[in-house]
């Protein structure tokens, strides 16, 4: 590559990994830029280029999924809620699926923390008398529990009561 590609493809990786809520829309833009878009570059990328495309992404992913399963973000501007760290790592799934890479460390990351947080909703609603932030339904967070691989226990019984209807 010649440097104005260079610096193309690292503003490009740039954008894609630091892309807001939806990474994948910033990797296919991305790809489509530098390989099909008449204002593009027009080139073939190679398997190490595309590969840290995906990486940025991933990484966002990872990012996003995770930044909503620590408890202690959500007085911070940042954070969206469990939900959102639902959808996302749903189409963190996807996302991988068709690139035919692997979620794991995300998912394990996530399994690690999905019980932290919530015993610490649990212990500061029942302290503090507040209403949950947990901002999804209880069958959502069964489903997620069940894709993590972690049992909600029964400590968590009460989460239930917190979740919206």
């Amino acid at each position: 590559m010649v440097n104005s590609e260079v610096h193309t493809f690292d503003d490009e990786w740039y954008i894609v990994r630091y892309s807001g809520e939806i990474p994948e829309i910033a990797f296919n833009s991305a790809i489509y830029y530098f390989t099909r878009a008449k204002d593009g570059p027009q080139l073939t990328l190679s398997e190490e280029q595309n590969n840290l495309l995906k990486k940025a992404a991933l990484d966002r992913f990872h990012e996003i999924v995770i930044r909503d399963l620590l408890h202690e973000n959500h007085p911070k501007p940042i954070y969206r809620g469990i939900k959102r760290s639902i959808d996302n790592y749903h189409r963190l799934r996807k996302f991988c699926s068709r690139q035919q890479l692997d979620p794991r460390e995300t998912r394990d990351e996530a399994a690690r923390l999905l019980p932290l947080f919530l015993k610490t909703e649990v212990d500061e609603v029942r302290r503090y008398h507040r209403p949950s932030i947990i901002n999804c339904t209880y069958g959502e967070l069964q489903q997620f529990a069940d894709d993590l691989q972690v049992p909600l226990s029964i400590e968590f019984k009460e989460v239930d009561f917190f979740c919206r209807d």
